[in-house]
C-alpha cells in the first residue's frame, strides 16, 4: 500500500511562539494580535490595577498600552520578551495616569490611607462570570488585602506570587535589585499572612480575574483603535 503524503498543516496561532505571533503581527496579521492580546491580558490588567486600584482605569490603561506597543512594534528589538517590554509600557502609562489625577487627588492622604489598611479607602472589584463562585468572598476580601499593601510591596507581590513572574524578571521589571525583590516579597507575605491568618501557599490564581469576555472584549477594542489609526 502506498501512502499519499500530504503537507502538514500550518501552526495554528494558539501554537505559535510568542516570537512568532510579533513577527505576525508586524505584518498587520490580525489574529496575531489576538492571540497576543489574549496572552498578556491578565498580567498586564493586574499590573495595571495594582497601580490603579481601579477595573475601569486599569482596562483603559492596558487598551492604551496594546496600542501604543502595536503601533511601535518596530521599535521592538527583542532584548527581552514581548510580555516584559509591554508589561513596561502598561507600568509607564498607568503611572502616566496616576500624575494627570495628582491635582485632584490628594496622593499624600492616599499613601497614609493605603499605610493604615483603611477599607474605606479601597473597593473590591467586582465579581465576573468567570469567578469561581465558591471562591468569590475570599477572593474579594484577598484583593483588598493586596489593594492595602503600600504600592512597592502590591506591585512585587503581585508580579511575584500572582504572576508567578521569577526574582530576577521582576527585579529587572521595577529596576531593582534582586535583595530588593526578596525584602519586599518578605514583607508583602508577612502583611497578608498576619491580614488573613492563613497559610500563603494556597493557589492565588483566581485572583484579580480578566478571562473569557472581558478578555475577548479587549481584543476587539485593541484591533478597532488599531485599524483607525491605520486608516
Amino acid at each position: 500500500m502506498t501512502l499519499k503524503l500530504t503537507p502538514a498543516p500550518p501552526p495554528s496561532h494558539d501554537d505559535r511562539s510568542d516570537a512568532a505571533l510579533v513577527a505576525l503581527a508586524r505584518e498587520k496579521d490580525e489574529p496575531a494580535v489576538r492571540e497576543l492580546v489574549r496572552r498578556c491580558n491578565k498580567r498586564l490588567f493586574r499590573v495595571a490595577r495594582g497601580i490603579l486600584h481601579d477595573d475601569a482605569e486599569a482596562e483603559d490603561t492596558v487598551q492604551a498600552a496594546y496600542v501604543a506597543a502595536f503601533t511601535k512594534l518596530a521599535s521592538f528589538r527583542g532584548e527581552a520578551s514581548f510580555l516584559t517590554w509591554i508589561t513596561r509600557i502598561t507600568m509607564n502609562e498607568a503611572y502616566a495616569r496616576l500624575r494627570k489625577q495628582a491635582p485632584v487627588v490628594d496622593l499624600a492622604e492616599y499613601r497614609k490611607d493605603v499605610e493604615r489598611g483603611m477599607a474605606d479607602t479601597m473597593r473590591p472589584p467586582p465579581t465576573t462570570p468567570e469567578a469561581d463562585l465558591g471562591r468569590a468572598e475570599l477572593r474579594a476580601f484577598l484583593e483588598r488585602a493586596i489593594d492595602a499593601l503600600p504600592e512597592p510591596l502590591r506591585l512585587t507581590y503581585i508580579l511575584r506570587d500572582v504572576q508567578e513572574m521569577s526574582t530576577r524578571e521582576v527585579a529587572r521589571l521595577l529596576d531593582v535589585n534582586a535583595i530588593t525583590v526578596k525584602t519586599r516579597l518578605y514583607r508583602a507575605r508577612r502583611r497578608l499572612r498576619e491580614e488573613v491568618q492563613q497559610n500563603l501557599s494556597s493557589d492565588f490564581s483566581g485572583l484579580f480575574p480578566f478571562d473569557g469576555a472581558r478578555c475577548a472584549a479587549m481584543a476587539e477594542r485593541v484591533i478597532r483603535a488599531l485599524s483607525t489609526r491605520n486608516q
